[in-house]
């Protein structure tokens, strides 16, 4: 069967890493915006890649479950890129949790059940997960290994717990690391791997809508006082997703690679520290 690839959000992460890995191997770009997979779509099928195209929900596990459907009749599904979300400044704390924390699960879960021997996924969680205070023990067993579809219900993701947009997304992308960090036993039975990456401020349509939105001054800071002190760009992702996916990252799954020029080590340990700042 043809190898398949598919990217879960059509945006320059996810078509940066596309480009790296794909070769060869047919191409399914499915993002919310149909006209934005079809977009990006272009781009690689002018670059040599073949390429088809789908709209997908992933708030909805049916419109999951379809995409997992057409993946699996394009041939066999040997790579995952899920890249897809929404941030603080575009969505409420319930549509947070409802597309960044449910719908990953879910797409960890069906396309687990579907991955090829040998395959591989990376998804794209952020640095914001790694600023969340710690949680208890049964808190992370909880976000890794509660059923998809019980997640929401949990007592800790109630309205009255979850208040703050940003408190939501860093809980959700917490929780996208905790639950590679479990799938990955499962996946392993198949003989395939999943990873997260976490990266920092990287230069995407999404990037530029919280440096314009009401947290840009606080983007902004993080990044002079970044030991970088940069923004990263889609391709210094690509690169880590790419060895993340191939042959060389054979023995890497379960993981999570922090990338973000050093954001957390400054809001831990530097001038971005809370104590610092006071």
């Amino acid at each position: 069967m043809n190898p398949v690839v598919v990217i879960v959000g059509a945006g320059s992460i996810g078509v940066a890493i596309a480009r790296r890995i794909s070769a060869g191997k047919h191409v399914l770009l499915a993002d919310l915006r149909l006209e934005t997979a079809e977009a990006a779509a272009k781009v690689l099928a002018d670059a040599g890649f073949a390429v088809s195209t789908t709209a997908v929900d992933i708030s909805q596990r049916a419109s999951i479950e379809a995409l997992v459907a057409k993946a699996t009749a394009l041939g066999s599904v040997t790579g995952l890129i899920h890249a897809a979300g929404v941030s603080p400044s575009q969505a409420p704390p319930a549509t947070i949790l409802q597309v960044d924390l449910y719908g990953t699960a879910v797409i960890l879960e069906t396309f687990g059940d579907v991955i090829a021997q040998g395959g591989s996924a990376v998804v794209i969680a952020s640095q914001s997960g790694h600023r969340l205070p710690a949680l208890t023990a049964e808190q992370d067993a909880l976000l890794a290994t509660t059923p998809a579809d019980e997640l929401l219900a949990l007592a800790m993701l109630q309205p009255d717990q979850v208040t703050d947009p940003l408190n939501a997304y860093q809980i959700s992308k917490r929780a996208n690391a905790l639950r590679v960090k479990a799938e990955a036993v499962r996946w392993g039975r198949r003989g395939a791997r999943v990873n997260t990456i976490s990266p920092g401020i990287i230069m995407t349509p999404l990037a530029n809508d919280e440096l314009s939105g009401p947290r840009g001054e606080g983007y902004r800071r993080m990044i002079d006082l970044s030991p970088v002190g940069r923004a990263g760009t889609p391709d210094e992702v690509a690169a880590v997703g790419a060895l993340l996916m191939g042959a060389e990252g054979a023995f890497i799954t379960g993981s999570d690679i922090l990338m973000d020029g050093g954001v957390t080590a400054s809001w831990f340990y530097g001038p971005l520290a809370p104590t610092a700042q006071a």
